[in-house]
Protein backbone atom coordinates (compact mmCIF):
# COMPACT_ATOMS: atom_id res chain seq x y z
CA UNK A 1 0.00 0.00 0.00
CA UNK A 2 2.76 2.07 1.17
CA UNK A 3 4.55 2.25 -2.39
CA UNK A 4 1.60 2.33 -4.55
CA UNK A 5 0.38 5.64 -2.95
CA UNK A 6 3.95 7.45 -3.14
CA UNK A 7 3.78 7.29 -6.99
CA UNK A 8 1.46 9.93 -7.37
CA UNK A 9 3.15 12.42 -5.12
CA UNK A 10 6.34 11.78 -6.79
CA UNK A 11 4.92 12.84 -10.19
CA UNK A 12 3.08 15.23 -9.12
CA UNK A 13 6.69 17.09 -8.19
CA UNK A 14 8.17 16.02 -10.91
CA UNK A 15 5.22 18.06 -12.91
CA UNK A 16 5.86 21.05 -10.80
CA UNK A 17 9.51 20.81 -11.53
CA UNK A 18 9.71 20.77 -14.77
CA UNK A 19 6.87 23.09 -14.75
CA UNK A 20 8.88 25.84 -13.03
CA UNK A 21 11.80 24.79 -14.55
CA UNK A 22 10.29 25.71 -18.39
CA UNK A 23 8.67 28.90 -16.86
CA UNK A 24 12.23 30.05 -15.80
CA UNK A 25 13.46 29.60 -19.36
CA UNK A 26 10.53 31.03 -21.43
CA UNK A 27 11.21 34.37 -18.46
CA UNK A 28 14.96 33.92 -19.80
CA UNK A 29 14.31 33.47 -23.19
CA UNK A 30 12.05 36.38 -23.16
CA UNK A 31 14.71 38.70 -21.70
CA UNK A 32 17.25 37.54 -23.90
CA UNK A 33 14.77 38.20 -26.84
CA UNK A 34 14.18 42.02 -24.99
CA UNK A 35 18.26 42.35 -24.00
CA UNK A 36 19.44 41.31 -28.38
CA UNK A 37 16.36 42.47 -30.14
CA UNK A 38 14.04 45.22 -28.54
CA UNK A 39 16.97 46.67 -26.26
CA UNK A 40 19.80 45.71 -27.83
CA UNK A 41 21.30 49.31 -28.38
CA UNK A 42 20.77 50.25 -24.85
CA UNK A 43 22.48 47.81 -23.18
CA UNK A 44 25.05 47.90 -25.86
CA UNK A 45 25.86 51.14 -24.72
CA UNK A 46 24.99 50.55 -20.95
CA UNK A 47 28.16 47.78 -21.08
CA UNK A 48 29.90 50.43 -22.78
CA UNK A 49 29.85 52.96 -20.10
CA UNK A 50 30.70 50.34 -17.67
CA UNK A 51 34.34 49.80 -19.81
CA UNK A 52 35.21 53.47 -20.51
CA UNK A 53 37.24 55.43 -18.36
CA UNK A 54 37.64 59.33 -18.48
CA UNK A 55 41.20 60.89 -18.36
CA UNK A 56 41.31 64.93 -17.96
CA UNK A 57 43.70 66.38 -20.38
CA UNK A 58 45.44 69.42 -18.90
CA UNK A 59 45.67 72.67 -20.69
CA UNK A 60 48.98 74.03 -20.84
CA UNK A 61 49.08 77.46 -18.48
CA UNK A 62 50.04 80.31 -20.63
CA UNK A 63 53.61 81.93 -20.11
CA UNK A 64 53.77 85.36 -19.21
CA UNK A 65 56.52 87.22 -21.38
CA UNK A 66 58.43 90.76 -21.04
CA UNK A 67 57.74 93.36 -23.98
CA UNK A 68 60.84 91.58 -25.77
CA UNK A 69 59.56 88.15 -25.52
CA UNK A 70 61.19 86.93 -23.12
CA UNK A 71 59.96 84.56 -20.92
CA UNK A 72 59.22 85.73 -17.00
CA UNK A 73 56.67 82.57 -15.97
CA UNK A 74 55.85 79.76 -17.69
CA UNK A 75 54.83 76.12 -17.44
CA UNK A 76 56.52 72.67 -18.17
CA UNK A 77 54.83 69.42 -18.70
CA UNK A 78 54.75 67.20 -15.51
CA UNK A 79 52.44 64.82 -14.11
CA UNK A 80 50.23 63.69 -11.41
CA UNK A 81 49.75 59.58 -11.13
CA UNK A 82 46.65 58.57 -9.46
CA UNK A 83 45.20 54.91 -8.86
CA UNK A 84 41.87 53.47 -8.66
CA UNK A 85 42.70 51.13 -6.10
CA UNK A 86 39.53 48.65 -7.32
CA UNK A 87 41.23 47.54 -10.01
CA UNK A 88 44.93 47.16 -8.73
CA UNK A 89 45.51 43.03 -8.90
CA UNK A 90 47.55 40.88 -10.21
CA UNK A 91 46.80 40.98 -14.17
CA UNK A 92 48.64 40.30 -17.72
CA UNK A 93 50.26 41.62 -20.42
CA UNK A 94 50.72 41.02 -24.11
CA UNK A 95 53.89 39.89 -24.99
CA UNK A 96 54.44 40.64 -28.66
CA UNK A 97 57.29 38.16 -28.89
CA UNK A 98 55.40 35.25 -28.59
CA UNK A 99 52.01 36.58 -29.33
CA UNK A 100 50.65 35.91 -26.09
CA UNK A 101 49.70 37.39 -22.29
CA UNK A 102 51.97 36.97 -20.00
CA UNK A 103 51.24 36.50 -16.07
CA UNK A 104 52.20 39.89 -13.57
CA UNK A 105 52.47 39.54 -9.73
CA UNK A 106 51.33 42.66 -8.26
CA UNK A 107 53.98 42.46 -5.79
CA UNK A 108 56.44 42.57 -8.71
CA UNK A 109 54.74 44.89 -10.36
CA UNK A 110 55.21 47.32 -7.47
CA UNK A 111 58.61 46.43 -6.36
CA UNK A 112 59.16 47.97 -9.95
CA UNK A 113 57.25 50.83 -9.72
CA UNK A 114 58.83 51.24 -6.26
CA UNK A 115 62.70 51.93 -8.16
CA UNK A 116 60.72 54.27 -11.10
CA UNK A 117 59.23 56.66 -8.65
CA UNK A 118 61.47 56.47 -5.21
CA UNK A 119 59.27 55.09 -3.20
CA UNK A 120 59.59 52.18 -0.64
CA UNK A 121 57.38 49.20 -1.43
CA UNK A 122 55.44 49.32 1.89
CA UNK A 123 54.55 53.02 1.48
CA UNK A 124 53.69 52.51 -2.34
CA UNK A 125 51.63 49.00 -1.35
CA UNK A 126 49.62 51.55 1.23
CA UNK A 127 48.71 53.85 -1.73
CA UNK A 128 48.00 51.72 -4.38
CA UNK A 129 46.24 48.51 -2.86
CA UNK A 130 42.73 49.56 -1.31
CA UNK A 131 39.09 50.27 -1.95
CA UNK A 132 39.33 53.76 -2.59
CA UNK A 133 38.54 54.84 -6.93
CA UNK A 134 40.48 57.67 -6.82
CA UNK A 135 44.36 58.01 -4.80
CA UNK A 136 47.05 60.61 -5.30
CA UNK A 137 50.07 58.21 -5.94
CA UNK A 138 52.90 60.96 -6.70
CA UNK A 139 52.77 64.42 -7.81
CA UNK A 140 54.65 66.24 -10.62
CA UNK A 141 56.95 63.90 -11.98
CA UNK A 142 58.59 64.39 -15.85
CA UNK A 143 57.35 62.77 -18.65
CA UNK A 144 60.50 60.68 -18.44
CA UNK A 145 59.20 58.74 -15.37
CA UNK A 146 55.76 58.68 -15.88
CA UNK A 147 56.21 56.78 -19.35
CA UNK A 148 58.56 54.34 -17.32
CA UNK A 149 55.53 54.35 -14.58
CA UNK A 150 53.17 53.66 -17.11
CA UNK A 151 55.01 51.08 -19.50
CA UNK A 152 54.71 48.30 -16.19
CA UNK A 153 50.91 48.77 -17.10
CA UNK A 154 49.23 48.20 -13.77
CA UNK A 155 45.45 48.20 -13.60
CA UNK A 156 43.69 51.20 -12.24
CA UNK A 157 47.07 53.44 -12.17
CA UNK A 158 46.49 56.48 -14.56
CA UNK A 159 48.65 59.73 -15.32
CA UNK A 160 47.04 63.08 -15.34
CA UNK A 161 48.77 65.96 -16.59
CA UNK A 162 49.82 69.06 -14.73
CA UNK A 163 51.78 72.44 -14.91
CA UNK A 164 54.44 73.00 -13.18
CA UNK A 165 54.87 76.49 -13.24
CA UNK A 166 58.58 77.84 -13.21
CA UNK A 167 60.36 81.43 -12.92
CA UNK A 168 63.38 81.25 -14.72
CA UNK A 169 64.28 84.94 -13.93
CA UNK A 170 63.76 84.18 -9.93
CA UNK A 171 63.06 87.66 -8.25
CA UNK A 172 62.74 89.90 -11.33
CA UNK A 173 59.11 91.47 -11.77
CA UNK A 174 58.45 88.33 -8.52
CA UNK A 175 55.62 91.16 -7.52
CA UNK A 176 54.12 91.50 -10.39
CA UNK A 177 53.51 88.45 -11.63
CA UNK A 178 52.62 86.60 -8.55
CA UNK A 179 52.78 83.33 -7.68
CA UNK A 180 50.35 80.08 -7.09
CA UNK A 181 50.07 78.02 -4.41
CA UNK A 182 51.02 74.21 -3.81
CA UNK A 183 47.75 72.76 -5.65
CA UNK A 184 48.29 75.11 -8.51
CA UNK A 185 46.10 77.61 -7.86
CA UNK A 186 46.81 81.37 -8.13
CA UNK A 187 47.22 83.53 -5.34
CA UNK A 188 48.74 86.93 -6.30
CA UNK A 189 49.73 89.42 -9.26
CA UNK A 190 49.15 88.85 -12.49
CA UNK A 191 49.17 84.74 -12.34
CA UNK A 192 45.38 85.32 -9.88
CA UNK A 193 44.33 88.89 -11.87
CA UNK A 194 44.80 87.38 -15.46
CA UNK A 195 44.21 83.58 -13.92
CA UNK A 196 41.24 83.26 -16.64
CA UNK A 197 43.36 84.20 -19.68
CA UNK A 198 46.22 82.04 -18.57
CA UNK A 199 44.50 79.15 -17.44
CA UNK A 200 42.71 77.65 -20.80
CA UNK A 201 40.31 74.89 -21.02
CA UNK A 202 40.68 71.41 -19.79
CA UNK A 203 39.95 68.71 -22.27
CA UNK A 204 38.90 64.88 -21.99
CA UNK A 205 40.05 61.17 -23.36
CA UNK A 206 37.50 58.55 -22.98
CA UNK A 207 38.96 54.82 -23.91
CA UNK A 208 37.79 51.21 -22.83
CA UNK A 209 39.22 48.82 -20.27
CA UNK A 210 38.95 45.22 -19.63
CA UNK A 211 37.71 43.76 -16.96
CA UNK A 212 41.01 43.59 -14.92
CA UNK A 213 41.32 47.57 -15.27
CA UNK A 214 44.10 47.49 -18.99
CA UNK A 215 43.21 49.50 -21.77
CA UNK A 216 42.17 47.75 -24.43
CA UNK A 217 44.37 47.32 -27.03
CA UNK A 218 43.09 48.97 -30.76
CA UNK A 219 39.23 49.41 -28.85
CA UNK A 220 37.85 53.24 -30.09
CA UNK A 221 38.36 55.87 -27.69
CA UNK A 222 37.09 59.54 -28.30
CA UNK A 223 39.47 62.80 -27.18
CA UNK A 224 38.24 66.40 -26.90
CA UNK A 225 41.45 68.03 -27.19
CA UNK A 226 42.62 70.95 -24.40
CA UNK A 227 42.92 74.32 -25.32
CA UNK A 228 45.72 75.76 -23.73
CA UNK A 229 45.97 79.25 -22.27
CA UNK A 230 46.86 82.14 -23.19
CA UNK A 231 50.50 84.48 -23.12
CA UNK A 232 50.26 87.69 -21.74
CA UNK A 233 52.79 90.00 -23.09
CA UNK A 234 53.98 93.17 -20.49
CA UNK A 235 55.11 96.71 -21.23
CA UNK A 236 58.01 95.30 -18.42
CA UNK A 237 61.47 95.37 -20.09
CA UNK A 238 63.30 92.49 -17.74
CA UNK A 239 66.83 94.42 -18.30
CA UNK A 240 65.42 97.86 -16.83
CA UNK A 241 63.07 95.72 -14.30
CA UNK A 242 66.26 94.35 -12.95
CA UNK A 243 68.53 97.50 -13.11
CA UNK A 244 66.18 99.15 -10.96
CA UNK A 245 65.30 96.67 -8.47
CA UNK A 246 69.06 96.84 -7.57
CA UNK A 247 69.09 100.51 -7.46
CA UNK A 248 65.94 100.95 -5.34
CA UNK A 249 67.20 98.04 -2.94
CA UNK A 250 70.63 100.08 -2.50
CA UNK A 251 68.64 102.92 -1.58
CA UNK A 252 66.66 101.33 0.66
CA UNK A 253 69.87 99.56 2.23
CA UNK A 254 71.68 103.16 2.12
CA UNK A 255 68.87 104.55 4.79
CA UNK A 256 67.72 101.53 6.68
CA UNK A 257 64.35 102.02 5.23
CA UNK A 258 61.04 100.45 5.76
CA UNK A 259 60.61 100.09 1.90
CA UNK A 260 61.44 101.65 -1.49
CA UNK A 261 60.17 101.46 -4.30
CA UNK A 262 59.92 102.80 -8.17
CA UNK A 263 58.57 103.10 -11.38
CA UNK A 264 59.32 104.01 -14.82
CA UNK A 265 57.24 105.17 -17.37
CA UNK A 266 57.23 105.80 -21.29
CA UNK A 267 55.82 109.29 -21.10
CA UNK A 268 54.35 109.52 -24.40
CA UNK A 269 52.21 106.34 -23.70
CA UNK A 270 52.41 105.83 -20.06
CA UNK A 271 53.43 102.16 -20.43
CA UNK A 272 55.28 100.88 -17.62
CA UNK A 273 58.47 99.65 -18.71
CA UNK A 274 59.76 98.87 -14.72
CA UNK A 275 58.17 98.92 -11.19
CA UNK A 276 60.67 97.91 -8.58
CA UNK A 277 60.69 96.79 -4.83
CA UNK A 278 63.15 97.62 -2.34
CA UNK A 279 62.47 93.84 -1.55
CA UNK A 280 61.31 91.40 -4.09
CA UNK A 281 59.60 87.99 -3.51
CA UNK A 282 61.06 85.20 -5.40
CA UNK A 283 57.78 83.14 -6.53
CA UNK A 284 59.01 79.57 -6.69
CA UNK A 285 59.75 80.85 -2.71
CA UNK A 286 57.00 83.14 -1.60
CA UNK A 287 56.83 82.01 2.03
CA UNK A 288 60.64 83.57 3.07
CA UNK A 289 59.55 86.95 1.58
CA UNK A 290 57.48 88.94 4.42
CA UNK A 291 53.93 89.29 2.94
CA UNK A 292 54.63 93.36 2.00
CA UNK A 293 56.54 92.33 -0.52
CA UNK A 294 54.30 89.93 -2.24
CA UNK A 295 52.39 92.74 -4.44
CA UNK A 296 53.64 95.77 -5.98
CA UNK A 297 54.45 98.73 -3.30
CA UNK A 298 54.36 101.15 -5.93
CA UNK A 299 50.33 99.98 -6.43
CA UNK A 300 49.52 98.92 -3.12
CA UNK A 301 51.14 101.41 -0.71
CA UNK A 302 49.56 104.95 -0.44
CA UNK A 303 51.22 107.86 1.61
CA UNK A 304 51.51 111.52 1.87
CA UNK A 305 53.59 112.53 -1.04
CA UNK A 306 54.89 116.02 -0.07
CA UNK A 307 56.15 118.41 -2.38
CA UNK A 308 56.00 116.38 -5.51
CA UNK A 309 51.93 117.35 -4.88
CA UNK A 310 52.89 120.58 -5.57
CA UNK A 311 53.06 119.77 -9.25
CA UNK A 312 48.82 120.17 -9.33
CA UNK A 313 49.15 123.24 -7.66
CA UNK A 314 51.73 125.22 -9.94
CA UNK A 315 50.00 123.40 -12.81
CA UNK A 316 46.38 124.64 -11.87
CA UNK A 317 47.57 128.21 -11.54
CA UNK A 318 48.93 128.63 -14.80
CA UNK A 319 46.40 126.77 -16.28
CA UNK A 320 43.56 129.31 -14.68
CA UNK A 321 45.84 131.69 -15.79
CA UNK A 322 46.15 133.61 -12.30
CA UNK A 323 49.90 133.66 -12.05
CA UNK A 324 52.65 133.24 -14.65
CA UNK A 325 55.98 131.55 -14.63
CA UNK A 326 58.08 134.73 -13.61
CA UNK A 327 55.31 136.78 -11.72
CA UNK A 328 57.02 138.21 -8.45
CA UNK A 329 56.39 137.17 -4.87
CA UNK A 330 57.37 137.81 -1.50
CA UNK A 331 58.67 134.58 0.31
CA UNK A 332 59.00 134.32 3.89
CA UNK A 333 59.88 131.23 5.79
CA UNK A 334 56.90 131.38 7.52
CA UNK A 335 53.56 133.03 7.38
CA UNK A 336 50.24 132.64 9.04
CA UNK A 337 47.42 131.61 6.45
CA UNK A 338 43.76 132.47 8.26
CA UNK A 339 45.15 131.50 11.45
CA UNK A 340 47.45 128.66 10.22
CA UNK A 341 51.03 128.89 10.83
CA UNK A 342 52.80 127.58 7.41
CA UNK A 343 56.83 127.09 7.70
CA UNK A 344 59.27 125.78 5.38
CA UNK A 345 61.18 122.84 6.01
CA UNK A 346 64.95 124.76 5.71
CA UNK A 347 64.50 128.50 7.68
CA UNK A 348 65.87 130.94 4.82
CA UNK A 349 65.30 134.62 4.72
CA UNK A 350 62.47 136.30 2.79
CA UNK A 351 63.05 136.18 -0.63
CA UNK A 352 61.25 137.87 -4.03
CA UNK A 353 61.01 134.89 -5.70
CA UNK A 354 59.58 134.08 -9.36
CA UNK A 355 56.58 131.57 -9.62
CA UNK A 356 59.34 129.35 -11.05
CA UNK A 357 61.50 129.71 -8.25
CA UNK A 358 58.76 128.78 -5.46
CA UNK A 359 58.61 125.54 -7.73
CA UNK A 360 62.25 125.19 -8.08
CA UNK A 361 63.14 125.89 -4.10
CA UNK A 362 59.79 123.92 -3.24
CA UNK A 363 58.87 126.30 -0.30
CA UNK A 364 55.60 126.13 1.31
CA UNK A 365 54.83 129.51 2.35
CA UNK A 366 55.03 131.11 -1.77
CA UNK A 367 52.97 127.58 -2.68
CA UNK A 368 50.24 128.19 -0.90
CA UNK A 369 49.90 131.98 -1.65
CA UNK A 370 50.08 130.13 -5.53
CA UNK A 371 47.37 128.07 -4.47
CA UNK A 372 45.25 130.71 -3.22
CA UNK A 373 44.91 132.78 -6.53
CA UNK A 374 41.94 129.86 -7.01
CA UNK A 375 39.37 128.97 -4.46
CA UNK A 376 39.21 125.45 -2.28
CA UNK A 377 36.92 123.86 -4.99
CA UNK A 378 39.25 124.62 -8.12
CA UNK A 379 42.30 122.84 -5.73
CA UNK A 380 40.30 120.11 -5.62
CA UNK A 381 39.52 119.64 -8.58
CA UNK A 382 42.57 119.65 -10.01
CA UNK A 383 43.85 117.23 -7.46
CA UNK A 384 40.95 114.92 -8.88
CA UNK A 385 41.76 115.73 -12.45
CA UNK A 386 45.76 114.31 -11.92
CA UNK A 387 43.75 110.99 -10.69
CA UNK A 388 44.68 111.71 -7.03
CA UNK A 389 41.71 109.83 -4.65
CA UNK A 390 40.94 106.84 -7.51
CA UNK A 391 42.86 104.03 -7.86
CA UNK A 392 44.76 103.26 -10.72
CA UNK A 393 43.70 99.78 -12.66
CA UNK A 394 46.30 98.43 -14.63
CA UNK A 395 45.37 94.35 -14.00
CA UNK A 396 47.01 93.97 -10.64
CA UNK A 397 44.84 93.29 -8.01
CA UNK A 398 44.64 95.49 -4.40
CA UNK A 399 45.50 98.56 -5.65
CA UNK A 400 45.10 101.62 -3.56
CA UNK A 401 43.57 104.33 -4.12
CA UNK A 402 44.80 106.92 -1.62
CA UNK A 403 42.71 109.54 0.11
CA UNK A 404 41.33 112.69 -0.50
CA UNK A 405 38.65 114.20 1.53
CA UNK A 406 35.96 116.80 -0.14
CA UNK A 407 36.89 120.10 -0.36
CA UNK A 408 33.71 120.79 1.63
CA UNK A 409 35.41 118.72 4.83
CA UNK A 410 38.54 120.02 4.54
CA UNK A 411 39.86 121.58 7.73
CA UNK A 412 41.61 124.55 8.83
CA UNK A 413 44.30 123.56 8.41
CA UNK A 414 44.12 120.80 5.44
CA UNK A 415 42.92 123.55 2.82
CA UNK A 416 46.26 125.02 2.78
CA UNK A 417 48.41 121.56 3.40
CA UNK A 418 46.66 119.82 0.30
CA UNK A 419 48.56 122.74 -1.38
CA UNK A 420 51.34 120.86 -0.92
CA UNK A 421 51.41 117.49 -0.76
CA UNK A 422 49.85 116.54 2.91
CA UNK A 423 46.66 115.79 4.10
CA UNK A 424 45.47 113.51 1.22
CA UNK A 425 47.16 110.00 0.08
CA UNK A 426 48.52 108.47 -3.16
CA UNK A 427 50.93 105.79 -4.54
CA UNK A 428 54.53 105.85 -6.36
CA UNK A 429 51.83 105.18 -9.59
CA UNK A 430 49.75 108.20 -9.13
CA UNK A 431 53.08 110.55 -8.97
CA UNK A 432 54.50 108.75 -11.67
CA UNK A 433 50.93 109.26 -13.81
CA UNK A 434 50.93 113.12 -12.52
CA UNK A 435 54.39 113.37 -14.30
CA UNK A 436 53.48 111.65 -17.29
CA UNK A 437 50.81 113.81 -17.92
CA UNK A 438 52.86 116.99 -17.80
CA UNK A 439 55.49 115.57 -20.20
CA UNK A 440 52.69 114.17 -22.40
CA UNK A 441 51.59 117.86 -23.41
CA UNK A 442 48.78 117.78 -20.42
CA UNK A 443 47.33 114.54 -21.70
CA UNK A 444 47.05 112.20 -19.00
CA UNK A 445 47.40 108.11 -20.18
CA UNK A 446 46.50 105.50 -17.74
CA UNK A 447 49.23 103.50 -17.08
CA UNK A 448 49.48 100.06 -19.21
CA UNK A 449 50.97 96.65 -17.53
CA UNK A 450 49.56 94.29 -19.88
CA UNK A 451 50.82 94.98 -23.53
CA UNK A 452 49.07 91.47 -25.43
CA UNK A 453 47.42 88.56 -25.16
CA UNK A 454 49.16 85.59 -27.42
CA UNK A 455 46.77 82.58 -28.50
CA UNK A 456 48.85 79.36 -28.72
CA UNK A 457 49.16 79.85 -32.76
CA UNK A 458 50.57 82.84 -32.24
CA UNK A 459 47.51 85.08 -32.82
CA UNK A 460 48.49 88.54 -30.96
CA UNK A 461 45.78 90.13 -28.86
CA UNK A 462 46.88 93.65 -28.14
CA UNK A 463 45.36 95.02 -25.49
CA UNK A 464 44.35 98.70 -26.31
CA UNK A 465 45.53 101.73 -24.19
CA UNK A 466 42.51 103.82 -23.03
CA UNK A 467 42.47 106.87 -24.48
CA UNK A 468 44.14 109.40 -22.74
CA UNK A 469 42.58 112.63 -20.34
CA UNK A 470 43.37 116.05 -21.38
CA UNK A 471 43.93 117.46 -17.79
CA UNK A 472 45.99 120.92 -18.66
CA UNK A 473 46.40 122.57 -22.01
CA UNK A 474 49.88 122.29 -24.05
CA UNK A 475 51.16 125.05 -23.28
CA UNK A 476 50.52 125.32 -19.53
CA UNK A 477 52.31 121.65 -19.90
CA UNK A 478 55.26 123.31 -21.77
CA UNK A 479 55.42 126.18 -18.74
CA UNK A 480 55.78 122.88 -15.63
CA UNK A 481 58.45 121.31 -17.67
CA UNK A 482 60.57 124.81 -17.33
CA UNK A 483 59.73 124.62 -14.05
CA UNK A 484 60.78 121.72 -13.51
CA UNK A 485 63.92 122.24 -15.27
CA UNK A 486 64.38 124.78 -12.88
CA UNK A 487 64.25 122.18 -9.76
CA UNK A 488 67.38 120.69 -11.73
CA UNK A 489 69.02 123.51 -12.70
CA UNK A 490 69.18 125.03 -9.32
CA UNK A 491 66.55 124.07 -7.19
CA UNK A 492 66.70 121.20 -4.86
CA UNK A 493 67.29 118.19 -7.05
CA UNK A 494 70.77 119.77 -8.89
CA UNK A 495 72.18 115.91 -8.26
CA UNK A 496 69.55 114.73 -11.13
CA UNK A 497 71.47 116.30 -13.74
CA UNK A 498 72.58 114.08 -16.39
CA UNK A 499 74.92 115.59 -19.10
CA UNK A 500 73.95 115.94 -22.18
CA UNK A 501 70.17 116.21 -21.23
CA UNK A 502 67.53 118.44 -20.32
CA UNK A 503 66.22 116.87 -17.86
CA UNK A 504 63.19 118.17 -15.14
CA UNK A 505 61.77 116.80 -11.96
CA UNK A 506 60.62 117.57 -8.64
CA UNK A 507 61.54 116.59 -4.95
CA UNK A 508 59.26 115.98 -2.05
CA UNK A 509 59.57 115.17 1.36
CA UNK A 510 56.34 114.51 3.37
CA UNK A 511 54.94 113.38 6.74
CA UNK A 512 54.34 109.53 7.24
CA UNK A 513 51.30 108.88 9.49
CA UNK A 514 51.44 106.37 12.21
CA UNK A 515 49.09 105.58 15.06
CA UNK A 516 49.55 108.21 16.91
CA UNK A 517 50.01 110.98 14.71
CA UNK A 518 53.47 111.83 11.87
CA UNK A 519 56.06 109.76 13.59
CA UNK A 520 58.11 109.06 10.43
CA UNK A 521 58.72 110.69 6.60
CA UNK A 522 58.68 109.39 3.05
CA UNK A 523 61.03 111.10 0.19
CA UNK A 524 60.63 111.30 -3.02
CA UNK A 525 61.74 112.13 -6.51
CA UNK A 526 59.71 112.28 -10.46
CA UNK A 527 61.72 112.89 -13.26
CA UNK A 528 61.86 113.25 -16.93
CA UNK A 529 63.48 113.20 -19.81
CA UNK A 530 64.88 114.44 -21.96
CA UNK A 531 62.87 117.53 -21.43
CA UNK A 532 63.10 118.76 -25.30
CA UNK A 533 61.42 115.79 -26.01
CA UNK A 534 59.84 113.82 -23.48
CA UNK A 535 60.26 109.75 -23.28
CA UNK A 536 60.84 108.79 -19.69
CA UNK A 537 59.27 109.21 -16.02
CA UNK A 538 61.59 107.62 -13.28
CA UNK A 539 60.14 108.03 -10.13
CA UNK A 540 61.10 107.12 -6.33
CA UNK A 541 59.83 106.91 -2.79
CA UNK A 542 61.68 105.78 0.15
CA UNK A 543 59.29 105.22 3.06
CA UNK A 544 60.58 105.77 7.09
CA UNK A 545 64.51 106.38 6.13
CA UNK A 546 66.25 106.84 9.25
CA UNK A 547 68.88 109.60 10.12
CA UNK A 548 68.36 113.16 9.07
CA UNK A 549 66.26 114.05 6.88
CA UNK A 550 68.76 116.35 5.25
CA UNK A 551 70.88 113.90 4.77
CA UNK A 552 68.68 111.89 2.23
CA UNK A 553 68.66 112.39 -1.54
CA UNK A 554 66.98 109.84 -3.89
CA UNK A 555 67.64 111.71 -6.88
CA UNK A 556 71.12 110.36 -7.71
CA UNK A 557 69.10 107.00 -8.03
CA UNK A 558 66.41 108.05 -10.14
CA UNK A 559 69.59 109.79 -11.96
CA UNK A 560 71.01 106.89 -12.58
CA UNK A 561 67.84 104.94 -13.44
CA UNK A 562 67.18 107.26 -16.32
CA UNK A 563 70.61 107.36 -17.54
CA UNK A 564 70.24 103.70 -18.13
CA UNK A 565 66.96 104.22 -19.84
CA UNK A 566 68.04 106.77 -22.09
CA UNK A 567 71.30 104.74 -22.66
CA UNK A 568 69.67 101.42 -23.51
CA UNK A 569 66.88 102.53 -25.71
CA UNK A 570 68.92 104.46 -27.87
CA UNK A 571 67.81 108.20 -26.98
CA UNK A 572 70.16 110.51 -28.20
CA UNK A 573 72.15 113.81 -25.99
CA UNK A 574 71.76 117.30 -27.71
CA UNK A 575 73.06 119.55 -24.94
CA UNK A 576 70.63 121.64 -25.48
CA UNK A 577 69.94 125.00 -23.76
CA UNK A 578 67.92 124.99 -20.71
CA UNK A 579 64.76 126.73 -20.98
CA UNK A 580 64.29 127.40 -16.97
CA UNK A 581 63.37 130.55 -15.34
CA UNK A 582 65.04 132.83 -13.26
CA UNK A 583 64.64 132.25 -9.58
CA UNK A 584 64.68 135.32 -8.25
CA UNK A 585 62.96 138.77 -9.18
CA UNK A 586 66.40 140.77 -7.32
CA UNK A 587 69.96 139.88 -6.51
CA UNK A 588 71.14 136.64 -8.72
CA UNK A 589 73.35 135.94 -6.02
CA UNK A 590 70.36 134.35 -4.02
CA UNK A 591 70.42 131.74 -6.38
CA UNK A 592 73.24 130.05 -4.20
CA UNK A 593 72.02 128.09 -1.25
Amino acid sequence: MAAQTSTPVSQRRLRVGIAMALTLLVILAGRLVFIQGVDAAGNAEKAMNQRLRPVELAPERGSILDTEGRVLAESVQRYDLVVDQRLVKDYTVWNNEKGGFDDVELDDALAELSEVLNIEVSELRALMVGDRPYRVVTRNVTPAVKNDAMAIKIPGLISQQVSERTYPNGAIAGSILGFLGSEGEPLEGLELSQNEHLTGTAGERLFEISADGVRIPNASFSETPAVNGQDLQLTIDQDVQWFAQEAIAAKANEYNAEWAAMTVLEAKTGDIVAMADSTTVDPAQPNETDSKFWRPLSVTQAFEPGSTGKIPTFAMALEEGSVTPEQGWTVPNSEEFSGQIINDSMEHSTYDMTTAGIFARSYNTGTVQVALTQDKETRHEYLERFGIGSAIGIGLPYAASGTLADWEDWDGRQQFTTTFGQGYSQTVLHTAQMTQAIANGGVMNSPRLIKALLDEDGTEHEVEPEEGTRVISEETAAEMLKLMEGVVDHGTAQPAQIAGYRVGGKTGTGQAAGVGGYDGHTTSFTMVAPLDDPEYIVTVSVYRPQGNWRDWKVTDTASQVMSYVLNKYNVPPNDAESESYDAFTEDPQKRAW
